[in-house]
C-alpha cells in the first residue's frame, strides 16, 4: 500500500535565480545599503580604474610625415593678421569690410570663396524643438541689413578627392571689434589654406569657415551648417540666406552657396591670451556637444599626441577648480594611494593606485566632464557638428604673453599652424569615418579616460536596489492587506469585496497623474516666455505657482478616490504600495535617461535613489518616538529640500563659483539655457525628477 507521502506529488523547487531574487527582496534594506555604498565608491575609483588613451585606428598615423608648413607661409600669415589688426582702427566707412579681405585673400591663394548671411538666434522657448531635427529659432521680422551676420566661406577642392568628403575648419571672430587672439586664430588657418593649395596629397576637400560672432559663435557655426545640409529657398528656387556679392562694396561674385562633401571631421582654432607665470603654451581642448554627446575619442589622441610630441604644448581639458583645494579628496587621495601601496606590495603585477597629485587632478577633470555633459549645453561652436553627427573639438590656444604681440606671432603661427596641418594629415588618410574608438567615455586627463563598461557600474550599482525595494514593499503591502482581508472576512456583519491584486492601481493612477503633471510643467516656460522683460525671479516664482496651481486642477479633475468599501482600515498600508510604485518609475526613468545622457542619469541617481528609498511617512516617525525615527524623519526633510530643483542647483553652482556669486534666479537662466540647446536634461528635470520629487513629499506627509 501507497503511502501517503508517496502519493501526494513532489512540490517542485524554485530555480537558483529565483531563489537569488527572493533572498534580495527579503533582505532589501541590506542589499540597498550595500550597493549605495558601493555605488558611490566606485565612482570615486573611477580615476583609479581611467585607461591611458591610445589610438584605435592605424590608418591616422600621426606623425607619420615631417611637417609642410614653411616660414614663408608663416610669413605671409603675419602679414595678414597684420592687416586684420590695423582694419579695427580703421574709421573710413567708404573701406571694405573685414569679410571682404578675408575673401580676396582666399581667391588670392586660388580657393573658392562665398557669403553666407545669416540672422540673429531668437531666444523662444519651443517645446517641438525637442523632437525636431537640429534647428534654432532666427530672427524674420523687424531686421535690418546691419543685424545680418555674414560668414565667409572658403573652399578648397582636392586634387586626389572626388568631392564626397572635405574637412572644415572654423575660425569665430568679432567682425565688428577683431580682438588680437581672433586675429591669430585666422593666421593660423590662412597658413594652413596656403599650404593646403599646393600640396598633392590632399584626397579631402578643405572647408575654411570664417565664423563672423557678433551674434554668438555658436549661432554663425549653425547658421551656416544649417545652410548646408537643409537650405530653405525663396519662391524663386533661390536660398533665402545665400550671397553672391559682396557684403560691403556690393561687387557681384559668380558662385552661388557653394557646397562640398560629407564632412570627416572639424577642427575649431582660437586662440586667447595666457598667463604670463606659463612655462610654455597651453593647448586647452573642449569636446562636449549638445545632450552629453562626445567626438570619437581618436580624434583627441589625435591633436594630443601631435600637440605634446611635435609642438611641445601643454595639453589641458577643464576642470572644477574646487576640488583641487579640497581636504576631503585629498584626505580620500592619500587612502587609494595607500592602498595602492599595499597592493603592489602583496602582487607587483597589481598596478593598482596612482599618487595623490594625479587622483585630485583626476577626479577634478572627472567632475568637470560629467558636470559639462549632465547640463546637455555644448562647450564651444564645435557642439553644433555633433547634431549631425560630425566629429567636431575646439582648440583654444592660449599663448603665453600674446599682448606682447611683436615677439612672438612667427612661433605661435607655426606652432599651431603645423598642428592643424598634422591634424587634417591624420584626418585625411581616413577611409571612411571615425568609427573605431570610443564615442561614449569620460576624461580624467588629456591621455586618460574611462569608458563605458567602466563608468556604467557605478550608475548600476546605485539603480541596482530600486527594483529590489519596490518588489519588497509591493510583497510586504499584499501581505499586510491580505491579513487584514481575511479579520475583515471573519466578521459577519462587514461585507467583503476583494481586490486585492488591483490595490496597486491606486497607486499607479496617483503617479501617472504626477508624471502627466510633470510634462504639463514642462510646456508652461512657452507661456511665461511671451512677457517681454521679466526678471528671472520673476519668471522662476511664476512658474512654480503656476505649476502647483495646474497640479491642484489635474487633482481635482482626474483625481477621483479609487476606494474599497472597507480601505479605511488599509489606508495605513496604502503609503508602502505609491513608494512602491514611485520608485519603479524612478527607476524606468533613470535607466531611460542612462541612454540619452549618462551624465545626467548619473547626477540624478546620486539625488533621487537616496530620496526615494528613504520616503517614509512622517507621522509614523512621530508615533515612534524613537531616536532612529527622528534622525530618520530629519533625513527626510532634509533630502526633500535639498533635492528640490532650484535648490539643488543653486548649491551646484555655489560650490562651482561660490555661494556669494550665486543667485535664486539664476535658475531660471539655467532653464533657458538648457531649452535653447534642446538639452534632454530639461526633460528630465520636469519628467522625472521633478514628479518623484512630488511623489515622494506626498509619501512625507501620507495621512497614516
Amino acid at each position: 500500500m501507497e503511502t501517503m507521502a508517496d502519493a501526494e506529488p513532489a512540490k517542485a523547487k524554485p530555480r537558483p535565480i529565483i531563489r537569488l531574487g527572493l533572498f534580495l527582496i527579503s533582505h532589501s534594506f541590506i542589499v540597498s545599503v550595500a550597493c549605495c555604498a558601493a555605488g558611490v565608491f566606485a565612482l570615486l575609483l573611477l580615476p583609479v580604474l581611467a585607461k591611458n588613451t591610445y589610438i584605435s585606428e592605424n590608418a591616422l598615423m600621426p606623425g607619420s610625415a615631417s611637417p609642410m608648413l614653411s616660414n614663408d607661409d608663416v610669413s605671409r600669415a603675419r602679414m595678414f593678421v597684420n592687416k586684420v589688426v590695423s582694419f579695427d582702427f580703421k574709421t573710413d566707412s567708404s573701406s571694405i569690410g573685414i569679410q571682404d579681405l578675408v575673401a580676396q585673400h582666399i581667391t588670392d591663394l586660388g580657393g573658392e570663396v562665398n557669403f553666407h548671411k545669416f540672422l540673429p538666434q531668437v531666444n523662444k522657448f519651443n517645446p517641438l524643438h525637442f523632437f525636431s531635427s537640429p534647428d534654432q529659432g532666427i530672427a524674420q521680422e523687424n531686421y535690418t541689413c546691419s543685424s545680418y551676420g555674414i560668414n565667409t566661406v572658403g573652399f578648397i577642392r582636392a586634387p586626389r578627392g572626388d568631392g564626397k568628403e572635405a574637412i572644415v575648419l572654423v575660425t569665430p571672430y568679432n567682425s565688428v571689434k577683431t580682438s588680437m587672439g581672433e586675429a591669430l586664430s585666422l593666421g593660423i588657418a590662412y597658413s594652413i589654406f596656403s599650404l593646403l593649395t599646393r600640396v598633392t596629397w590632399l584626397a579631402k576637400d578643405i572647408i575654411w569657415l570664417a565664423a563672423d560672432s557678433q551674434h554668438g559663435e555658436y549661432a554663425a557655426v549653425a547658421a551656416w551648417l544649417r545652410e548646408y545640409h537643409t537650405p530653405s529657398f525663396d519662391g524663386s528656387g533661390r536660398s533665402l540666406f545665400e550671397s553672391n556679392a559682396s557684403p560691403t562694396t556690393g561687387r557681384k561674385r559668380p558662385n552661388d552657396f557653394l557646397r562640398a562633401g560629407t564632412m570627416a571631421a572639424a577642427l575649431v582654432i582660437k586662440v586667447t591670451d595666457g598667463s604670463e607665470k606659463a612655462e610654455r603654451d597651453v593647448l586647452n581642448l573642449y569636446a562636449e556637444a549638445s545632450n552629453g554627446q562626445m567626438p570619437n575619442l581618436d580624434l583627441i589622441n589625435v591633436v594630443n599626441y601631435l600637440a605634446v610630441n611635435g609642438q611641445r604644448l601643454r595639453v589641458k581639458v577643464e576642470k572644477l577648480g574646487s576640488l583641487l583645494d579640497s581636504w576631503w579628496l585629498r584626505s580620500l587621495a592619500e587612502l587609494f594611494h595607500k592602498l595602492g601601496t599595499v597592493a603592489r606590495s602583496l602582487n607587483p603585477q597589481w598596478n593598482f593606485g596612482i599618487s595623490v597629485a594625479e587622483y585630485i587632478e583626476g577626479t577634478a577633470t572627472l567632475a568637470s566632464s560629467l558636470y559639462n555633459q549632465a547640463l546637455g549645453v555644448p562647450t564651444g561652436p564645435h557642439g553644433v557638428f555633433r547634431d549631425y553627427q560630425v566629429d567636431a573639438i575646439t582648440m583654444e590656444i592660449s599663448a603665453k604673453r600674446v599682448a606682447n604681440y611683436k615677439n612672438r606671432p612667427n612661433e605661435l603661427l607655426l606652432q599651431g599652424g603645423r598642428l592643424v596641418e598634422g591634424v587634417i594629415r591624420s584626418v585625411n588618410n581616413l577611409l571612411e569615418k571615425f568609427h573605431q574608438s570610443f564615442f561614449l567615455y569620460l576624461l580624467t586627463s588629456p591621455n586618460k579616460f574611462v569608458s563605458v563598461g567602466v563608468y556604467m557600474i557605478p550608475f548600476a550599482l546605485l539603480v541596482a536596489p530600486l527594483p529590489m525595494v519596490a518588489a519588497s514593499l509591493f510583497a510586504d503591502s499584499t501581505r499586510r492587506i491580505s491579513g487584514m482581508e481575511t479579520k475583515v472576512a471573519s466578521s459577519p456583519d462587514i461585507p467583503v469585496i476583494t481586490f486585492r491584486s488591483w490595490r496597486w492601481l491606486h497607486a499607479a493612477k496617483t503617479v501617472f497623474i504626477v508624471h502627466f503633471w510633470g510634462a504639463v510643467v514642462t510646456l508652461l516656460p512657452h507661456f511665461l516666455s511671451l512677457v517681454q522683460d521679466s526678471p528671472p525671479l520673476t519668471n522662476l516664482l511664476s512658474w512654480i505657482i503656476l505649476s502647483a496651481f495646474t497640479l491642484l486642477i489635474l487633482q481635482a479633475i482626474l483625481g477621483s478616490s479609487f476606494s474599497l468599501l472597507h480601505m479605511n482600515r488599509t489606508q495605513g498600508m496604502e503609503w508602502t504600495l505609491l513608494k512602491s510604485v514611485t520608485i519603479a518609475a524612478a527607476c524606468t526613468g533613470l535607466c531611460i535617461m542612462s541612454v540619452i545622457n549618462f551624465a545626467t542619469a548619473e547626477l540624478g541617481a546620486l539625488m533621487l535613489v537616496p530620496m526615494c528609498l528613504m520616503a517614509r511617512p512622517l507621522m509614523l516617525d512621530a508615533k515612534a518616538k524613537t531616536l532612529k525615527s527622528f534622525i530618520r524623519a530629519a533625513c527626510n526633510v532634509v533630502l526633500i529640500f535639498l533635492v528640490f530643483p532650484p535648490v539643488a542647483y543653486y548649491l551646484w553652482k555655489g560650490a562651482l563659483v561660490g555661494l556669494d556669486n550665486a543667485r535664486v534666479g539664476d535658475f531660471w537662466n539655467w532653464v533657458e539655457s538648457l531649452w535653447t540647446w534642446n538639452s534632454a536634461t530639461y526633460i528630465y528635470m520636469c519628467m522625472v525628477h521633478l514628479p518623484c520629487w512630488v511623489l515622494c513629499v506626498h509619501t512625507l506627509v501620507y495621512p497614516c
